[in-house]
């Protein structure tokens, strides 16, 4: 009886396994290897500041010639000039967004009034709080798309720099083209 049971356990699951590795192959999307470059330049924060809902969008966008290099606005002038050099593009210095520093969105909860309007805006769900009650920022999570802020009714959510401490200083890796 037992052995029954396990024979046909791995029947079903040798038949299904094939069945899901012969889909795989037929079904398989080939992607664009200049999108998967541009993903890797960009960022990666998905905050949507670019107009596209994440970053693998306006790379594919970008592959496409439907955006500038300049799309991404959390990435200031490095991204942007990493981007037109990849795709052989020209860029124009007087649309290039100005550098900004490292910040964090931060609640005022004398201000907060709890309307909740921030939790839907936030995609990096850092905004703990619940409708008509004070809401906080877990600074770690967030990652300073300022959406927060232009929503808040009461102006509570305001951008603070991080402050620069061994704990949050990072050294910048090496341009991987220099390395040998």
């Amino acid at each position: 009886m037992f052995a029954i049971a396990v024979g046909s356990l791995a029947v079903m699951g040798a038949t299904l396994g094939t069945v899901l590795g012969v889909a795989a192959r037929l079904l398989a999307v080939e992607e664009d290897p200049l999108e998967l470059e541009l993903v890797a330049i960009l960022p990666g924060s998905q905050c949507g500041q670019c107009g596209f809902i994440g970053c693998a969008p306006a790379a594919a966008a970008l592959a496409k010639g439907e955006a500038k290099p300049n799309l991404c606005i959390p990435g200031g002038k490095a991204v942007a000039e990493s981007l037109a050099k990849k795709l052989g593009v020209s860029l124009d210095p007087n649309e290039v967004h100005e550098e900004k520093v490292p910040a964090v969105a931060f609640i005022n909860e004398d201000l907060c009034v709890g309307c909740a309007r921030c939790l839907t805006e936030c995609s990096a769900d850092a905004i703990v709080g619940a409708s008509k009650f004070m809401h906080t920022i877990v600074s770690d999570a967030c990652h300073a798309c300022t959406k927060c802020t232009q929503v808040c009714p009461t102006e509570a959510i305001t951008m603070r720099p991080i402050v620069t401490t061994l704990a949050t200083w990072h050294w910048q890796n090496p341009a991987s083209d220099k390395i040998h």
